[in-house]
C-alpha cells in the first residue's frame, strides 16, 4: 500500500468515525426531549433541570480529572462561562422543561431549535450584521413556520398554558441565540471542554437556589427507578457525553456543518415523541418543520457563501 493510499484510508476511517459519533449525538439529543417530557411528570421541572446539570457536570469533572486536564477557569473566560452557564444551560433548560408541562415534546423540540433564526435577527439588531436579501427571505420563511406551529391550526389555544409554553420555548431559543453571538466574539483562553464542567456547576448552583425557592425540597417518594433511569440518560448520557462528542467533532468540521447537522435533533425529537409518547404528527407540524429547517439551512448556506468560515 502506498503512502498516499494509506493516508486516504486513514482519512476515510476518520470521516466514518466522525459521522458515526455525530449520528449518536443527534440521536441522543433528540431522544432527550421525550425523556424530559416524561421526567417532568415525575419531578418538578426545575429540579429536573438542576439534576441534569449536577449529574452531567460531575461526570465531566471526573472525566477531565482522570485525564489530568481539569483546570480552573481563567479570568478572561469568566464572561463566557456566565453566558453559557446562565443562558444556554440554566435559562434554556429551565424554560424548556417548564414549558413541557403545557406543550407536546415534539413542538417543544422544534420551537427550541429555532435558535439560528433568532441569531440572524439578533445579529442584525444588536451588531448591525445586516442579512442579505436571500437571508431575509429565509428568515421570513422560518418565521412563517414558527407562526404556523403556534397558530390555532396546530396549537390548541384553549389548552391551559399552551401559549405560555410556546412563548417560554421561543424565549429560550432567543437566549441561546444571544449566547451564540457571544461565543463568536469571545477571545477564548481555554478550550470549551475545559470550561464545560464549570458552566454546569454555575447552572446547577443557580438552579438549586431557584428550585428551593419555587418548589421546595423534592420528595423522597419521587425517587422511583423510572425517574433515576431518566435522570441518568438526560444528565450523564444526553448532556455530558454528548457535549464531549460535540467538542471533539467541532474541532474537525466547519461551523456551517455543525449548525446544520444539529437540525436533526428536532426531527428525531418529533419522531421519538410520536413513538414513545404517542403524540400526533399532523400535516401542519410537518409543513412547519420543513419551513423552519429549510430556512435555517438556506440562511446558513447563504451566509457561508457571503462570509466564508475557515476552520
Amino acid at each position: 500500500m502506498s503512502a498516499q493510499t494509506a493516508a486516504l484510508s486513514r482519512h476515510d476511517s476518520t470521516g466514518n468515525a466522525t459521522g458515526l459519533w455525530v449520528g449518536v449525538m443527534i440521536l441522543l439529543w433528540g431522544l432527550s426531549w421525550p425523556a424530559m417530557k416524561i421526567a417532568v411528570g415525575l419531578i418538578h421541572p426545575l429540579w429536573m433541570a438542576t439534576l441534569r446539570f449536577a449529574t452531567a457536570g460531575l461526570c465531566l469533572f471526573l472525566c477531565l480529572a482522570w485525564r489530568r486536564e481539569l483546570k480552573l477557569p481563567k479570568r478572561g473566560d469568566w464572561p463566557i462561562l456566565a453566558s453559557i452557564g446562565g443562558l444556554q444551560m440554566m435559562a434554556f433548560t429551565a424554560l424548556g422543561v417548564t414549558a413541557m408541562q403545557y406543550i407536546d415534546a415534539s413542538h417543544a423540540a422544534l420551537l427550541a431549535y429555532t435558535t439560528p433564526l433568532w441569531g440572524l435577527l439578533a445579529g442584525w439588531i444588536l451588531f448591525r450584521e445586516k442579512p442579505t436579501s436571500m437571508q431575509l427571505v429565509a428568515l421570513l420563511v422560518g418565521m412563517s413556520g414558527i407562526g404556523l406551529i403556534c397558530s390555532p391550526l396546530e396549537t390548541d389555544w384553549h389548552r391551559p398554558g399552551a401559549l405560555t409554553g410556546a412563548g417560554m420555548l421561543l424565549l429560550a431559543a432567543i437566549g441561546w441565540s444571544l449566547v451564540i453571538l457571544h461565543v463568536r466574539r469571545h477571545q477564548w483562553v481555554s478550550r470549551p471542554i475545559d470550561l464545560a464542567p464549570w458552566q454546569m456547576l454555575f447552572a446547577t448552583a443557580v438552579l438549586s437556589v431557584i428550585s428551593l425557592a419555587v418548589a421546595g425540597r423534592p420528595h423522597v417518594t419521587q425517587w422511583t427507578p423510572e425517574l433515576c433511569i431518566l435522570l441518568l440518560f438526560i444528565g450523564p448520557i444526553a448532556t455530558s457525553f454528548c457535549f464531549v462528542i460535540s467538542a471533539e467533532v467541532g474541532r474537525r468540521v466547519s461551523t456551517f456543518i455543525m449548525s446544520n447537522i444539529t437540525l436533526g435533533v428536532p426531527v428525531i425529537g418529533v419522531i421519538a415523541s410520536a413513538v414513545f409518547l404517542h403524540e400526533r404528527i399532523t400535516p401542519i407540524l410537518i409543513v412547519g418543520l420543513g419551513l423552519i429547517i429549510g430556512s435555517v439551512i438556506f440562511a446558513t448556506y447563504v451566509g457561508r457563501k457571503t462570509h466564508p468560515i475557515h476552520k
